[in-house]
């Protein structure tokens, strides 16, 4: 199956910019795609890594409602080697994101480190793709820990007569 389109299916819309599948599902299905710092109409776009899974992104949406973004930053204000790796892996972040800004680029840039946060944990989703797609991210770290694993028996997407689509098998598995 292609990744645009599988990709497509689990966003349930097409990519606004060219997209790479850096993390898998054991399915071989894309869980996370790495996003220029540009969108093709020329809008900076912050996020670095996206998380398209969709048993990640319920899971985690759980967790946020449960206030756990309000947990991570009580977390980063107490822990000092915790907050640490936190402010580092918001600086390797933005410096990487940066660091794939063309020169001739449209004058509006992306800012800030996970998710465009300028400070503060804005959004576990960030901070999971970040981690699932291989880098050091406590928040990350510790997010996986609550939800995985991601132990689907279906895979989210299907090849329905031709056309990728979320696949109406997949449910979430019990944990």
């Amino acid at each position: 199956m292609d990744d645009r389109a599988a990709i497509a299916a689990q966003l349930e819309r097409e990519p606004r910019s060219p997209v790479d599948a850096v993390a898998r599902c054991h399915l071989g299905v894309p869980t996370v795609i790495a996003v220029p710092p540009h969108l093709d109409d020329g809008t900076p776009f912050p996020t670095r890594y996206w998380l398209t899974c969709p048993l990640a992104l319920r899971r985690i949406g759980r967790i946020e409602s449960a206030g756990g973004v309000v947990a991570a930053a009580t977390r980063i204000e107490a822990d000092g080697d915790f907050a640490a790796r936190y402010e580092r892996a918001m600086r390797r972040y933005a410096a990487e994101r940066d660091a794939l800004i063309a020169p001739d680029a449209p004058a509006h840039r992306p800012s800030g480190g996970v998710g465009g946060s300028a400070g503060g944990v804005k959004c576990l989703h960030a901070h999971y793709a970040d981690h699932a797609a291989g880098n050091d991210n406590p928040v990350g770290e510790q997010t996986a820990a609550d939800i995985e694993p991601l132990d689907c028996s279906t895979a989210c997407v299907a090849d329905l007569e031709g056309v990728v689509v979320r696949n109406p098998a997949w449910r979430e598995p019990k944990r």
